[in-house]
């Protein structure tokens, strides 16, 4: 194998002329008889290197031999192109590189999928082969922005006085809204440790112990439901300060965003960002994660509707509106489609009324007086071929599914600028919320979030009334980042336990030693975590955090590659003292 002197993506016209190695493998080759054109690639770029019979000095009918993904290692001349041969899209396409020797290091057998076009197949079948896909032109640059994006929270991190701290990934288990991935531990018997949702308990007693500025780009691990913007490994930006409120830690989260985007992308991002309240998020937009980039704004109807003929508005809690300029052009079609989409937000149905002529046409128009018809058009400024979509039924369903049809219809009208990015604090999120199947309050955010109010007493009156300290940085419809002020104070941190259905021997046996640590001179703290792979994606530009990572899962928690996770051994399970109980379907 020669010693490359140059790679794939660095020979330019100032190389002309010179004798050079490179090493890399087959993207493409072209036979024109006794002449072949090979487009040699590596993670750096492309350089077509030529093969001409009357000047390389190898055996010529091997040259006709090559493959897609044949590595190869190859010694020549640089020479420049004809000006009508030359290829702009390349780094390297005014020049080319006539082969004098060549040794095939490796070869390929015939490819499961063309891996310069992504889509010649399913995802499942390129996770498969996850190690073909990733020579793609796209996947190496998402990881090449991973990379880059490291560095500059890193950079910008330690420049402003934050210390790095590699916290325990096995630990206790410390439920915070997720299931736990469990490891059974071989040296004590019947015990387990835990693999971390977040290092959000030793992160606060680093907070304890003096650290006033910590941060870490960690793994975590959460056993949940999974979505394209999901997996059950994922990296974070661990970031944690005493001595702080709401405003400094905004303004330090701020600070390295915009770093990161005008490092990674040279994207300006606004300064400051804007703030939205939880209630004004929900009600404008049927989403704490609001994406802010089109209008579409949900429209509270209800007083209207009680005054209409469609009785079963009546009798609901909530009925809320948007109004599709242009939609008046919908099709039956599509309203049916939009009407199915809405059922998976367990929504009953989706009515609608067209604008012509200045009044409701179709749907439920007729319920409507023609003084009520005018109030609507009115009031919420609806305009000839607009379509006004409405459900009514309790509050959480009328707007998580109006919220996510917003969404919809702005992607499928294009009314999204892929191009731009909206970022937007969410604040005054609720403290608590009753979850009916436990019967129990559970946090909005986790157990450690600080309430919004200093004072025990008034925990006891209406916990749902309560606001909590916490906040959500949400770019474009994803949530980035989330955190909040902590509880410092040992009293009031078992106090919320207790709220939360602990009683004082599972508060002691969970979190006892964060109790008992918060009793040696606590400073009040708080921070915030960016869920990296979703900013990585949003700089990449897709939809899909599997884009961005390397080795990644599917939505089944499986990895297609390596086919974990898999059965093991008798003896491995017997050295664990466990047995496998047969499946309860």
């Amino acid at each position: 194998m020669n010693t490359r002197t140059h790679t794939c993506g660095e020979l330019t016209l100032s190389n002309v002329d010179e004798s050079v190695s490179l090493n890399g493998w087959v993207n493409a080759v072209r036979f024109h008889g006794q002449v072949v054109f090979v487009d040699l690639r590596d993670r750096y770029g492309k350089t077509q290197i030529v093969f001409n019979s009357d000047d390389y000095n190898g055996d010529f009918e091997q040259v006709k031999k090559l493959s897609m993904e044949d590595v190869l290692s190859i010694s020549g001349d640089v020479r420049d192109r004809d000006k009508s041969s030359v290829n702009s899209d390349m780094h390297t396409g005014e020049v080319e590189v006539y082969v004098t020797t060549m040794e095939i290091l490796n070869y390929a057998d015939p490819l499961p999928f063309v891996i310069s076009d992504r889509n010649s197949a399913e995802e499942d079948l390129r996770l498969k082969y996850r190690y073909l896909e990733l020579r793609t032109e796209e996947l190496q640059e998402n990881i090449k922005m991973r990379h880059n994006t490291y560095q500059a929270v890193r950079n910008y991190l330690s420049k402003n006085n934050f210390i790095e701290v590699e916290t325990p990934v096995l630990m206790k288990s410390t439920p915070e809204g997720a299931r736990d991935y469990l490891v059974p531990s071989r040296i004590h018997h019947g015990k387990f440790y835990a693999l971390p949702q977040s290092p959000q308990v030793y992160k606060q007693i680093l907070m304890i112990s003096g650290y006033d500025r910590y941060f870490q780009i960690v793994k975590c691990f959460r056993d949940e439901d999974l979505r394209a913007d999901r997996q059950p490994e994922f990296t974070q930006i661990d970031i944690e300060m005493s001595f702080i409120n709401e405003d400094i830690i905004y303004k330090e989260a701020e600070n390295l965003t915009r770093s990161v985007f005008k490092s990674v992308r040279n994207i300006d991002l606004p300064n400051p960002f804007p703030k939205l309240t939880w209630i004004d998020a929900m009600k404008k937009y049927g989403s704490d994660k609001p994406d802010t980039r089109f209008e579409l704004f949900l429209r509270d109807i209800k007083s209207i509707t009680d005054q209409s003929e469609f009785n079963t508005f009546k009798s609901v809690e909530s009925v809320n509106a948007i109004i599709v300029p242009g939609g008046s052009a919908y099709s039956r079609k599509i309203i049916d489609e939009y009407t199915d989409f809405v059922k998976k937000y367990d929504a009953k149905g989706l009515a609608w009324m067209k604008v012509v002529d200045g009044k409701f046409d179709g749907g439920i128009s007729k319920f409507f007086s023609d003084d009520l018809q005018k109030e609507i058009i009115v009031s919420e400024k609806a305009k000839d071929d607009d379509i006004i979509f409405v459900i009514g039924d309790k509050r959480n369903i009328v707007l998580n599914a109006l919220g996510a049809l917003r969404v919809k219809i702005a992607k499928d009208m294009k009314l999204i600028d892929k191009n731009v990015y909206h970022p937007v604090w969410v604040t005054d999120f609720p403290m608590f919320e009753f979850d009916d199947n436990s019967n129990r309050y559970v946090a909005r955010h986790h157990p450690f979030t600080a309430p919004a109010i200093n004072t025990i007493d008034e925990l006891d009156s209406d916990p749902l009334s309560i606001k909590s300290c916490g906040y959500d940085l949400t770019i474009n419809g994803y949530e980035v980042a989330g955190g909040s002020i902590r509880n410092h104070d040992p009293e009031l941190q078992s106090k919320i336990f207790e709220l939360l259905g602990m009683d004082q021997n599972e508060i002691s046996d969970r979190f006892g030693f964060l109790i008992d640590a918060l009793k040696y001179g606590t400073p009040p703290h708080g921070g915030i975590a960016f869920g990296f792979d979703r900013l990585v994606m949003l700089l990449a530009k897709t939809n899909n955090i599997r884009d961005v990572i390397a080795f990644p899962k599917t939505t089944s928690a499986a990895s297609l590659m390596d086919q974990s996770p898999n059965s093991v051994s008798k003896d491995q399970l017997e050295e664990l003292n466990i047995s496998i109980l047969p499946k309860n379907d």
